[in-house]
């Protein structure tokens, strides 16, 4: 069974995209993975990171357990992991990966600003990412 990293309190962990081609490396697997980073306060960031590398170690995985924005609980391996300090404590910054049915992307187009019709560069894509 795998090790988990539990939310216990607070928001849904937002997910961002990482448009860098290295980090697909990270995942192994038949298909190609949908890989994301989240970063997250902690108190014991070096702990967590300590439990995420004794797991590597002993070939098995690590998950991070979250509560959906539907209140469900959804677990998501990690790949990767990384505790920063900062002013306001630790952060933890983990490499998350998502399989193809756990990703909804929705690309959209809003032109909120008044412009010219020749002017194209005020256009803007609005990207939302949800898991």
């Amino acid at each position: 069974m795998d090790e988990k990293i539990t939310i216990i309190e607070g928001p849904t962990p937002t997910f961002e995209t990482i448009p860098d081609l290295w980090v697909h490396g990270l995942a192994e697997g038949t298909t190609q993975a949908n890989m994301v980073v989240t970063h997250l306060r902690t108190f014991n960031g070096p702990d967590l990171i300590e439990r995420c590398y004794r797991a590597w170690k002993n070939q098995k995985g690590i998950n991070l357990e979250y509560k959906t924005h539907e209140g469900f609980q959804a677990e998501v391996p990690i790949v990767a992991a990384r505790n920063l300090n900062t002013e306001d404590g630790d952060m933890l910054m983990l490499w998350l990966r998502f399989s193809n049915d756990q990703v909804e992307i929705e690309i959209g187009y809003s032109d909120d600003t008044e412009s010219d019709e020749d002017d194209d560069e005020d256009d803007d894509w609005d990207d939302d990412l949800s898991f």
